[in-house]
């Protein structure tokens, strides 16, 4: 299995989940076509990334408040234009806090004992420890900042076409 320093989240990331590794918190990637390592925990990753992309994790959170009207385990548009929406499985600031990418979530199913089965986009399963209702009720919230996002995207764009093309 591949181990890096670090790592930006692309369109092709699925989830970020906490490994531990002596006594240190990294973070298995779970990418379309394999797992990668980093020695970074989750909320690190995630942090870089929006700041990578142009804009500051605490400026994603205002957003999504200010869009959906969410502050609590909100979701984070990492890069709206493509499509990198991740959000957390419990509060961000629990160690055990998974990061699901929408764009990967194909299919998902109760599972006894409060968890949840995933099904990505390449078919790969696994479960997750938040209970059902939870995880749709996430599910639904990056879905709704998602089309409110794309829908304010193409207004901008055909504004710009009008400009452009009077």
């Amino acid at each position: 299995m591949l181990i890096v320093e670090y790592l930006y989240l692309t369109r092709y990331t699925m989830g970020l989940f906490p490994f531990f590794h002596d006594k240190q918190m990294w973070t298995k990637v779970l990418e379309e076509d394999g797992e990668i390592i980093v020695k970074q925990k989750p909320m690190e990753i995630i942090e870089q990334s929006c700041l990578y992309y142009g804009a500051s994790l605490r400026g994603r959170k205002d957003g999504a408040r200010h869009i959906i009207g969410t502050s609590h385990k909100a979701p984070i548009a990492i890069e709206p234009t493509n499509e990198i929406f991740f959000f957390p499985t419990i509060s961000p600031m629990n160690p055990q806090c998974v990061w699901l990418s929408h764009l990967h979530i194909r299919h998902h199913e109760h599972v006894q004992g409060g968890k949840t089965r995933i099904t990505f986009s390449n078919g790969k399963s696994l479960e997750v420890c938040i209970s059902h209702h939870s995880f749709v009720n996430q599910l639904h919230r990056t879905a709704q900042l998602r089309t409110k996002m794309n829908e304010r995207i193409e207004a901008r764009e055909r504004k710009m076409m009008y400009f452009l093309n009077p």
